[in-house]
C-alpha cells in the first residue's frame, strides 16, 4: 500500500517545512510502516545545520519516525472502520533514542516503524530511520489518537 504526498497530507496537519515523510511505500495495517523523506540542500534547516557541514537535525529524524506512525495509527483506525473525523494523533513520548550516522543533503531518510504495544487510543512505537541499509537513528514512539 503506497501513499503519495498528496495522500500523506490529508492524514497530517503537519505543512512544509516541518511535514517530514515524502511517500508510505508500505503499511500493514495494526503492525508497521515504511516511509521515507528524500534529504535536499534546499532544506531550510540546513541555513543553520551547519551552513559549511549541512547535517540533518536528530530531532528532525524523530519527528519524521513520529509522523510515519501517526500515519500508521490513523490509517489502521480507518481500516478498522473508525471514525476518524475531528481526531489527530499527537506525539506522547520519546525514549532510548540514538543518533548513529550523521545524514546529509543527497541521503534517502527510510523510516521503519513498528507498533510494539496498543491499547485503545494509546500507541507505542519501535522507529528505526535508515539511508541505504545503514541504521542511522532509532527511539521508543508514544503517540495518543483524539481529538483535534
Amino acid at each position: 500500500m503506497q501513499y503519495d504526498i498528496n495522500a500523506i497530507k490529508k492524514i497530517l496537519p503537519h505543512r512544509y517545512p516541518i511535514l517530514l515523510v515524502d511517500r508510505v511505500t508500505e503499511l500493514t495495517v495494526n503492525e508497521s510502516i515504511v516511509a521515507y523523506k528524500n534529504i535536499t540542500a534546499s532544506e531550510p534547516v540546513f541555513e543553520g545545520h551547519f551552513p559549511d557541514q549541512p547535517i540533518y537535525p536528530g530531532v528532525y529524524m524523530i519527528e519524521g519516525m513520529a509522523q510515519a506512525g501517526g500515519i500508521l495509527a490513523f490509517e489502521s483506525h480507518t481500516k478498522e472502520n473508525i471514525n476518524m473525523n475531528g481526531k489527530i494523533v499527537y506525539f506522547m513520548s520519546i525514549d532510548k533514542a540514538k543518533f548513529r550516522v550523521p545524514v546529509t543533503p543527497g541521503d534517502r531518510l527510510e523510516y521503519r516503524v513498528e507498533v510494539t504495544k496498543k491499547r485503545g487510543q494509546i500507541w507505542q512505537f519501535i522507529g528505526k530511520a535508515y539511508v541505504e541499509d545503514k541504521l542511522v537513528a532509532e527511539a521508543e514512539l508514544k503517540a495518543m489518537v483524539a481529538d483535534k
